[in-house]
């Protein structure tokens, strides 16, 4: 295997885990108007991703600094063409950061309504656009001779990716759901488990829809069995939720977001980025990377440094896994 598939492997790997983290979290922060009644059960959903959202976040700069670096010509046209919804997107992060941060430092209730009201839309927004920016890239988009994109915003909203769009909605819902159900305890731990019920059929529908039309289209035999394993296990993720088991709830709804993107990145391989105008002028792994010397380098860089971040981020995860309720929570001081 050249370095060049090597890394794709792990570009695949960082987006995988982006969306595995950074998934339940925007889910909670949608269900900020969802599921909480009142104000103190707003503050139980915060908590119990205010120690970690930040360090979700990690693994999008990882990805978006790993493809600038390993596939310079795949980041310049994805950032070119996607300019507008990534740009929605970043800002949507921004103003995210911002609400959890300064969301307690007022007690009038106009301004923490306002910043919550900011948790649920820069939650929302990015958990679809990312579906309708990964939906593009898999279907392929206007790339001509050059590597330039030469479409337009429009050509983005087709109806796939706007399918794609609603998957990751749905799925990252289900998914932050699952996790409220796991990470608290009370009457809001039942309801996030009726909710999850509702949520998951409706992820269910949809996600099926996607991806058997992404197999019909792309797909090969790895995909299928990728395929096969997000159905399968977003329906035992039911189930296990079903039975009140949300530690296997949880896992089995990350095991479907881990098949779902590997299942993308299956049928997009060898290319990156597909052209529809001509698929001799497709990004492929080989066309839009770096050197072998850069590769190299990179490599070592990630052999040192993953493990380190890895421990890191599983030791606050360890040191922050009790489940918490609205008994928990203090009266504000300011």
């Amino acid at each position: 295997m050249e370095l060049h598939d090597v890394w794709f492997v792990l570009i695949a790997v960082l987006w995988t885990g982006y969306f595995f983290l950074e998934g339940f979290d925007f889910g909670v922060g949608i269900l900020t108007r969802l599921l909480a009644r009142d104000r103190a059960e707003k503050r139980v959903l915060i908590n119990t991703i205010g120690p970690v959202w930040d360090g979700n976040e990690v693994w999008l700069l990882t990805a978006g600094g790993a493809t600038f670096a390993a596939f310079p010509e795949w980041y310049a046209t994805l950032f070119s063409g996607f300019y507008l919804p990534l740009l929605f997107i970043l800002v949507c992060l921004i103003v995210r950061g911002v609400a959890f941060e300064y969301r307690a430092k007022r007690p009038e209730e106009n301004w923490q309504r306002n910043w919550e009201t900011a948790i649920f839309w820069t939650s929302l927004i990015p958990a679809f656009l990312w579906g309708v920016a990964f939906g593009n890239i898999v279907r392929g988009v206007k790339i001509d001779a050059e590597f330039e994109y030469v479409g337009d915003v429009w050509d983005l909203l087709n109806p796939y990716a706007l399918l794609g769009g609603l998957v990751t909605l749905t799925l990252f819902t289900f998914h932050g759901t699952v996790f409220t159900a796991l990470k608290t305890v009370g009457e809001i731990r039942e309801r996030a488990r009726r909710l999850a019920l509702r949520v998951g059929l409706v992820t269910a529908v949809s996600a099926s829809a996607f991806l058997i039309w992404t197999q019909a289209d792309h797909g090969d035999g790895a995909s299928l069995v990728a395929l096969a394993v997000a159905v399968a296990s977003l329906v035992a993720a039911l189930l296990a939720n079903r039975a009140g088991r949300e530690g296997w709830s949880f896992t089995l709804s990350g095991v479907t977001i881990v098949a779902a993107v590997a299942m993308l990145f299956l049928t997009l391989f060898p290319n990156v980025m597909p052209s529809t105008l001509d698929a001799d002028w497709s990004l492929t792994v080989t066309n839009a990377s770096s050197s072998p010397y850069t590769l190299k380098i990179m490599t070592w860089l990630a052999v040192i440094a993953t493990p380190v971040v890895l421990l890191y981020q599983g030791w606050t995860y360890w040191v922050f896994r009790k489940r918490i309720g609205t008994q928990h929570i203090a009266d504000p001081v300011h």
